[in-house]
């Protein structure tokens, strides 16, 4: 049986983000962006935000712990909000302090949404520079 998926936003700072991330890369979650991308592109005093949407267990891969795939907010260094997902462990996730009222987390869900995403942002960044 598959535990329950919080309905919930959390917020985390770029230094928190990048530790999920290393997270995610030493148990071989496929839904992660590298940390040294992360660090390269993340704006370093920005607030991020998480919103698990669907329960991930690898059945072809028992070793893989169950995880909970997350959308997150990302802010980058140009100050833009972009789209990217993670995957988190449920007790690493749960221990991310709820911070976010009511009206806070259904604006972000809204502003995800929205969002473009980290593709899109890095190849029309990349156009950008090679103009």
């Amino acid at each position: 049986m598959n535990p329950t998926l919080p309905r919930t936003v959390r917020a985390v700072d770029t230094a928190q983000l990048l530790d999920l991330a290393q997270e995610a890369a030493m148990h071989g979650f496929s839904q992660r962006l590298p940390v040294d991308w992360l660090r390269e592109h993340l704006a370093a005093e920005a607030t991020h935000y998480l919103f698990p949407t669907l329960v991930q267990r690898l059945t072809h891969r028992p070793e893989v712990p169950l995880q909970w795939r997350c959308q997150q907010l990302l802010t980058v260094s140009t100050g833009e909000q972009i789209w990217g997902l993670l995957d988190v462990l449920p007790d690493t996730f749960d221990k991310i302090p709820e911070t976010l009222d009511t009206a806070s987390k259904k604006d972000i869900v809204n502003r995800i949404e929205q969002a473009v995403k980290v593709r899109e942002w890095m190849e029309r960044t990349a156009a950008d520079a090679g103009s």
